[in-house]
């Protein structure tokens, strides 16, 4: 008897949370119509550092947490949720009135955004974020693409989804991602987890990805950083972003790194297979961009 007593004690505190949760979720979607959509998006790159930029800009106090407060730094909407509609996706950001608040509080504007890099890397997004947004303000970090599909990779394997190691990963990716951005396409609500998760290569092939925003954003729209330079002096890349954001100036006591994954170093020989795969690619992504990018592929 004591046993049952104790699993109905621990099941009553999760039925109460989940109650909450579903309670805050549908207050959110009926009070979307007050729910001004974002002012900016993070889009990119996955591994380049947009976990650590997004928890340094909610530090300011001019940018608000998503709502319900769970979520921590995307809806992922444009990718994943599409087939729920723009009420839900309202939901997940503060009213006019709260925008209002901090204003007052703060005496400056409130820039309200989103983090999610598989925006940038999906074939249909772009073309949905400008039909909603059109004049929306996009982030882009752009990490040397080696040291990208390296750290994915090792985060699929540190969330075990992977259990490949990095060669073999690499040399199954077209096998196991093919049609996928076709189907993605093709049907609208389709969510693809091997296009998300076993993307090593393709996702350094950055302006290929890039090239549908291109084509339907203004450039004064879009900030690209190096994700060196935000490792670097990641004080430097955050004044540079509030300032793109309109933001005033606001300084924090750390930088902290998060999502951090420390490992071996790449094995030499895959490094420079990969180093040259991607020569012609990023030396198209300077050219069209006019950004240095620095990274190890460079020719003098």
């Amino acid at each position: 008897m004591s046993s049952i007593r104790d699993r109905v004690k621990q099941l009553v505190p999760t039925q109460v949370t989940n109650r909450v949760r579903e309670s805050l979720v549908d207050y959110g979607v009926r009070t979307s119509d007050r729910r001004p959509l974002p002012d900016f998006l993070i889009i990119g790159t996955k591994r380049g550092g947009t976990t650590s930029l997004w928890n340094y800009l909610i530090q300011h106090p001019l940018v608000p947490r998503l709502f319900p407060a769970w979520n921590t730094k995307s809806s992922h909407y444009f990718e994943e949720h599409w087939h729920r509609g723009e009420a839900w996706y309202r939901s997940h950001f503060p009213t006019l009135r709260q925008r209002e608040a901090l204003e007052n509080r703060h005496g400056g504007p409130v820039r309200v955004g989103e983090a999610a890099p598989l925006y940038m890397f999906h074939p249909l997004a772009a073309e949905r974020v400008s039909a909603l947004m059109p004049s929306v303000r996009l982030i882009v970090l752009l990490r040397d693409p080696v040291e990208r599909a390296y750290s994915h990779w090792k985060e699929r394997r540190t969330n075990g989804v992977e259990p490949l190691d990095f060669a073999a990963a690499l040399a199954a990716e077209a096998e196991r991602t093919a049609g996928e951005r076709d189907r993605l396409i093709a049907e609208p609500n389709y969510f693809s987890e091997p296009y998300d998760w076993y993307t090593y290569r393709a996702r350094g092939r950055y302006l290929e990805h890039l090239q549908p925003w291109l084509e339907r954003f203004d450039r004064s729209q879009i900030l690209f950083l190096p994700s060196e330079e935000l490792y670097r002096d990641a004080r430097a890349t955050y004044r540079r972003t509030l300032d793109f954001l309109g933001l005033p100036p606001f300084d924090l006591p750390n930088f902290k790194v998060y999502n951090d994954r420390r490992s071996a170093p790449l094995e030499p020989a895959l490094r420079a297979e990969l180093t040259a795969y991607y020569r012609p690619h990023n030396e198209a992504l300077r050219q069209r961009l006019g950004l240095r990018l620095d990274w190890p592929d460079r020719v003098a």
